[in-house]
């Protein structure tokens, strides 16, 4: 399997997060991708870099004003006199005007964000989108003809959406290798998530589409972040009715629970007979996980590796969260190992 990977997601790094209540130094820091990578290397996997993808990839699923407000944003912040990372300090809550982009930056920040939690520095917008990079080149590999590929994103993308970013996440990197699947000429695409925290950005880029199946297996967001999206009771609307499939599963859920959702996903997918598959890979189900509360341990995840490699479809996995940091790069290895032993070709 080929394994695409950046360096430049090294400048996105020394910001701080405020992590219920704290601030806090990010969980999401660049050793997550070193020892990755390191595990990768060691199990024999060979790295290749992404290619090259203009700004128009991007706004195959990104508003432009967006990806803008994201290009222009380090400099816009030191032009007001700021140094050190951003975080934003309000946000259009219910009774505040949605509808107008705030001229200064510190406004627009709060427009485009929707947590505390996702700092920018000098370095972010050049890891973001290199990192969007990966995942598109991983999508292009096996709209070529590779059976699988594995994006080695960082920063991470699932919760960033059309037009906001925050939970780490500034483009989305399974949404847009969805959707170049798409503009390769494949008809149907599932894109199954089962990163601990749900992908909010990712469903509400293809809530009204039914050409891409959306499918979560996340923590109850009556408890755990985004909070605001990921019931079971979100299912798409107009074209896309019916194809959304969120399956929260509560804290301390194990591999019993985790794997009857897992089954569920699968079937469901199966039904949908796509041409390609596209995972978002959050390891944080680990047992370990220092900011989720599911039970999985380090045996379970060649396991799974197994079961998505059973649906015997062309597969883009792309990395989404997992902070256990010691332990994320033989969690992640596990999964590649075992999909690429099942897995045709």
């Amino acid at each position: 399997m080929k394994i695409v990977h950046s360096p430049l997601h090294l400048g996105h790094d020394g910001g701080m997060e405020l992590h219920r209540g704290e601030l806090v130094p990010c969980y999401e820091c660049p050793a997550r991708a070193d020892y990755i990578r390191e595990a990768l290397v060691a199990a024999g996997h060979a790295l290749c870099e992404p290619r090259d993808f203009g700004i128009d990839a991007l706004l195959r699923v990104h508003d432009a004003g967006f990806v803008a407000f994201l290009r222009t944003a380090w400099s816009r912040w030191q032009d007001d006199g700021r140094d050190g990372f951003m975080l934003p300090g309000g946000f259009p809550a219910r009774g505040l005007r949605r509808d107008r982009v705030p001229a200064g930056i510190h406004g627009a920040m709060g427009y485009y964000a929707f947590d505390a939690g996702t700092p920018i520095v000098a370095g972010t917008w050049d890891a973001a989108f290199a990192s969007a990079r990966c995942a598109l080149t991983a999508a292009a590999l096996v709209a070529e003809g590779e059976a699988a590929a594995y994006a080695l994103c960082r920063p991470p993308g699932h919760h960033a959406a059309r037009g906001s970013y925050g939970g780490y996440c500034f483009l989305n990197n399974a949404a847009l290798a969805a959707q170049l699947l798409r503009d390769r000429g494949l008809r149907r695409v599932a894109l199954l998530d089962v990163d601990y925290h749900h992908g909010n950005g990712t469903q509400d880029i293809f809530w009204d589409r039914d050409d891409v199946l959306f499918v979560s297996i996340n923590g109850s967001p009556e408890t755990e972040y985004p909070w605001f999206l990921g019931y079971a009771d979100e299912r798409g609307a107009g074209a896309g009715a019916g194809f959304t499939l969120n399956l929260p599963l509560p804290r301390g859920t194990g591999w019993t629970g985790w794997s009857a959702a897992l089954d569920t996903a699968l079937q469901a997918i199966t039904g949908y007979a796509p041409d390609a598959l596209v995972v978002s890979l959050g390891v944080d189900i680990f047992e370990g996980d220092p900011i989720s509360s599911f039970r999985l341990c380090a045996e379970r995840f060649p396991q799974i590796g197994a079961r998505l490699a059973a649906l015997r479809l062309p597969t883009v996995l792309v990395q989404e969260g997992g902070y256990a940091v010691r332990e994320i790069g033989g969690n992640v290895a596990g999964v590649l190992q075992a999909f690429a032993e099942q897995a045709p070709g």
